[in-house]
């Protein structure tokens, strides 16, 4: 019985962008295949933290053909990667409800759910934020943002002559995600 032997190339003949290229397109793969339904996976922290496995498996690839090796190291990053994401995503929704429900609690008078969502777009907001989605005056909006810095939601800074309000609490679960 004859065997059949494979030579395998991988994309990754410079020290960056291809690598990056090619976890965009397992991202991209996966999403195709209705196993992911946005592209929140961010496996280049996992293959980072991983980096002399990464670098010995691929190499290991192009010159013994030990590409099950490299499946697996790349499935155990989307693993761990995945339980990462989930529990991100987690701690962002229940910091939301704990805002809505305060914001409900200390500021009915402004309340409404636009404004908190608004809040959790970026780590950081501006008036013209909720000027532009909600509808309301920078007067209406500045006043929304101090009363929100008031009960401790918010932290304004001021940057050149912008002034933006930062959500401390989510900045801080995005900063420990990363």
């Amino acid at each position: 019985m004859a065997m059949i032997h494979y030579q395998f190339e991988t994309i990754h003949p410079f020290y960056d962008g291809n690598g990056r290229t090619g976890r965009i397109i397992n991202i991209l793969y996966l999403i195709l295949k209705d196993l992911l339904d946005i592209p929140i996976l961010y496996l280049s922290r996992y293959i980072i933290q991983n980096k002399s496995d990464y670098y010995r498996l691929l190499q290991e690839v192009r010159t013994e053909d030990a590409l099950e090796e490299w499946i697996l190291y790349m499935l155990d990053g989307v693993e761990q990667t995945s339980i990462e994401t989930i529990e991100l995503v987690e701690n962002i929704y229940s910091l939301m409800q704990k805002t809505t429900d305060e914001v409900k609690d200390k500021l009915p008078n402004i309340y409404s759910k636009d404004l908190v969502e608004i809040l959790f777009m970026h780590p950081y907001t501006k008036i013209d934020f909720l000027v532009n989605t909600l509808g309301i005056t920078r007067k209406t909006a500045s006043k929304h943002l101090k009363e929100l810095e008031n009960i401790g939601l918010m932290s304004s800074i001021k940057i050149g002559r912008n002034k933006y309000f930062i959500n401390l609490e989510l900045f801080d679960i995005l900063k420990k995600g990363i």
